[in-house]
């Protein structure tokens, strides 16, 4: 905001600073009134076209269209499915054959009385229907009824594939459903936002901009307020079936090498991190939390002999952050292990970890990784075969070097670690690597300290073009020095005492770490905020959907 002191004076010109921010202000208010507009006239396109193809005569080939009954929806008839076909699936070698297809009614549009034409949407994948009046399939009175249909509305087809002469522009299927029958199973209200609008890259809003013309923005507080439609762009569809991929690619990984998966509890009696950023709730009259890590249980998980375990489960931060890359709730990819003699066995398993994820995203999900770079343009990421290790102290002197002072006993801010990511790609040629041997006092309670420098300790940290991604280190197993380290850091010991008293019986040296889902996805395809890649975010001021 500006202040009193920075405004101009009474009569004096604005500064071309000010005239931008007025443009830019005047574009979005034209641009809501157009969008508006284009609804209002929208509907009566519709209502139009519906009148315009009236006929007055009944209709013998009524079976071939209409809504299906609700009664034929309640799972009344079972039957063999297999003659379905899916929209991705329509290409030239189904020529000529017959096709049952069920997708979105993406578009409509009548040409005249006698053909119109809908793409079918299903699943990210598009299709080009056309129904023509045919002496015995289509009727006048059946292209109406398509004609009337409502955007997004759920729609059946029957119909047999064609392979047209020239390319059709704007679906990715390069065929043709020439329509016998069509029935709709879910008819659409009117959109509070439209998909077109929602899968439009900035680059194309300021282009047309540049060109004298308005399209619609949508921001990001009306997609997460109508997130249900915003999840159908083709970038969403791909950044969730990416997200679905690491969780898959952490989980096989992780067996392959020994672990097994464990399921721990979310409440809980006491703080699992230390600190004040918890969700307290009152448990039957007792006062518990929700776990910030499943970290206590999965410590307990070792000392029950498990040896390697992983889990994937939701993880609550009760902090005020209102950053891009911090959200209340998320998913968390944790893992914990017996070490035989160092904390770099731990570190051996994240680097293959994500090397190998890495690996697989991007032979295995090409088409997805697409879809989200033609909305959210991106470089693939930058990795080494063999994940670089450099120690804090190490960091801090690139630091300094390139005129930046740190504290060596203190944590970096967010800014010197994006400095020092862009230092690490400029000098090793990769945007993922580990840091570790952090200082002991910015690591949580259980962390143990390195047994030649107290101040520093075994843990470390993993990044992502310039961002943490996982902090990791080796646990402390000594119950009286677990339980000094936790008074140390303010935690009330009665609180955690069946976890520390769980190490009295014998525990194993170990470690682990933990990552973010959300975190993981968003930095892999370089998105700029950690909400396109949660389903239904919650944030500090985001309870709903």
């Amino acid at each position: 905001m500006s202040t009193p002191e920075s405004q101009p004076p009474a009569g004096s010109e604005p500064s071309n600073e000010d005239s931008a921010s007025v443009s830019k202000k005047a574009a979005k208010k034209e641009a809501a009134k157009q969008e508006k507009l284009r609804r209002r006239q929208e509907q009566e396109a519709l209502a139009a076209a519906a009148r315009s193809l009236s006929v007055d005569e009944q209709d013998p080939l009524a079976a071939n269209y209409g809504d299906v009954p609700l009664i034929e929806l309640q799972s009344k008839t079972a039957e063999d499915v297999s003659h379905w076909t899916e929209v991705g699936s329509l290409t030239n070698a189904l020529e000529n054959r017959s096709v049952l297809i069920r997708g979105r009614a993406q578009t409509i549009r009548a040409v005249g009385k006698n053909m119109a034409f809908v793409v079918v949407r299903e699943r990210g994948f598009t299709v080009q229907c056309v129904a023509t009046v045919q002496p015995d399939t289509v009727s006048r009175q059946m292209v109406k009824y398509i004609a009337g249909l409502s955007r997004e509305s759920i729609i059946d087809i029957e119909g047999v594939v064609s392979v047209p002469s020239v390319e059709i522009k704007g679906t990715t299927q390069q065929v043709e459903v020439q329509v016998r029958k069509l029935y709709c199973v879910s008819k659409a209200a009117v959109l509070p936002i439209n998909i077109e609008d929602a899968a439009r890259s900035d680059a194309e809003i300021e282009k047309a901009l540049q060109a004298g013309e308005t399209l619609v923005r949508v921001n990001q507080d009306t997609r997460l307020n109508n997130r249900v439609l915003d999840l159908r762009t083709p970038a969403n569809q791909g950044i969730f079936r990416i997200q679905s991929q690491v969780g898959n690619i952490f989980r096989q990984f992780l067996i392959s090498e020994g672990f097994f998966e464990i399921h721990s509890p979310k409440l809980i009696a006491g703080s699992s991190e230390g600190g004040a950023a918890v969700f307290r709730l009152n448990y039957k009259g007792q006062e518990a939390c929700l776990a910030q890590s499943p970290q206590l249980h999965k410590q307990m998980a070792i000392c029950g002999d498990f040896g390697r375990i992983f889990e994937i489960g939701p993880v609550f931060r009760a902090e005020d952050s209102f950053t891009h890359r911090h959200l209340c709730e998320f998913t968390g990819l944790d893992v914990e292990m017996e070490i035989k003699r160092h904390y770099f066995e731990v570190m051996d398993v994240v680097g293959r970890l994500f090397v190998a994820m890495f690996d697989s995203l991007n032979k295995n999900c090409a088409k997805e990784l697409e879809a989200v770079a033609r909305q959210y343009p991106f470089q693939p990421l930058k990795y080494l075969p063999e994940t670089l290790c450099l120690t804090f102290e190490e960091g801090v002197q690139m630091l300094k070097e390139s005129g930046v002072e740190v504290d060596p006993y203190g944590d970096l801010n967010t800014e010197n670690e994006r400095k020092l990511g862009l230092l690490v790609l400029e000098k090793y040629g990769t945007e993922f690597y580990i840091l570790h041997r952090y200082p002991l006092a910015v690591r949580p309670f259980y962390t143990m300290p390195c047994y030649d420098n107290p101040a520093y300790s075994n843990s470390f940290d993993v990044f992502i073009r310039g961002e943490e991604i996982i902090s990791g280190a080796q646990r402390v197993h000594v119950p009286d020095f677990l339980t000094e380290r936790a008074q140390a850091c303010g935690i009330d010991v009665k609180t955690i005492q069946t976890y520390i008293d769980a190490f009295r019986y014998g525990a194993p040296p170990h470690g682990g770490f933990g990552v973010g889902l959300e975190r993981v996805v968003m930095l892999f395809c370089g998105l700029n905020n950690i909400r396109k890649t949660s389903l239904f975010p919650r944030d500090p001021l985001r309870l709903a959907p």
